[in-house]
């Protein structure tokens, strides 16, 4: 009976260290939520967002059309086809609507779309036989101010040229999509969309530095895979 007594007297201190500790994370993650929550607050795709959240449907028709452009040309380089990537584009908005009740703005709200683009482009890569990449962002859906564009350039090479750059782009597509697949996303995202370390981070839901070690791995298969045919030039 002492022994027990005994045994819980020492248990009592470590029980109390443990709870406060808890309490003190559980207030860390709030604040570490709240702190993303204000770093975005100028962000209007994430007003927009928020306002959908409290009812207003005409700040999701605005968000639509804001952010049309870039889901349909990232769908695009994701499975080729027009119609499959105005499917895709479709399928991601439905999904942000669906899943507007639980979204908190702890990053960029284009960082969230894009997470949400990329998932359903490769879910439908996987549900249909293999489609060629497209690393132009296509033009059809797209408003002419966006990049990728198609803009017609007074100093277009001459056919020869013309005809090497189009091969070049085929093969580095082929060899892009051949990567494994966190790997085909980061240089995407990195080298076609512009996104930083921090936001190609937030898409795949990894590290920093896991995303460095892909871009690094990835653009050492590209070196391995093409140089014969950059060597040609």
């Amino acid at each position: 009976m002492g022994n027990c007594a005994a045994e819980r007297a020492k248990r009592t201190p470590n029980c109390r260290i443990e709870k406060e500790v808890r309490t003190i994370k559980r207030g860390t993650d709030n604040a570490d939520q709240e702190s993303k929550a204000n770093r975005w607050a100028q962000d209007e795709d994430v007003r927009l967002m928020l306002q959908f959240q409290r009812g207003d449907t005409e700040a999701f028709d605005q968000l639509v059309r804001r952010n049309t452009p870039k889901v349909y040309a990232l769908a695009y380089r994701f499975v080729g086809d027009y119609a499959l990537a105005q499917d895709a584009a479709q399928e991601a908005f439905l999904r942000v609507y669906r899943t507007a009740a639980r979204y908190q703005p702890t990053a960029k709200f284009s960082t969230w779309l894009y997470r949400i683009v990329v998932n359903v482009s490769l879910n439908m890569i996987r549900s249909r036989k293999r489609v060629p990449l497209q690393l132009s962002a296509g033009s059809r859906g797209q408003d002419e101010s966006q990049p990728g564009a198609d803009v017609p350039d007074c100093r277009s090479p001459g056919p020869a040229d013309a005809l090497r750059t189009a091969e070049l782009a085929s093969q580095v597509a082929s060899a892009i999509g051949e990567l494994p697949e966190n790997q085909r996303i980061a240089i995407i995202l990195r080298k076609y969309e512009e996104k930083t370390y921090d936001e190609i981070a937030e898409v795949l839901d990894c590290s920093i530095q896991a995303v460095k070690s892909l871009l690094s791995r990835a653009r050492a298969r590209l070196k391995e895979r093409l140089g014969e045919y950059l060597r040609q030039d």
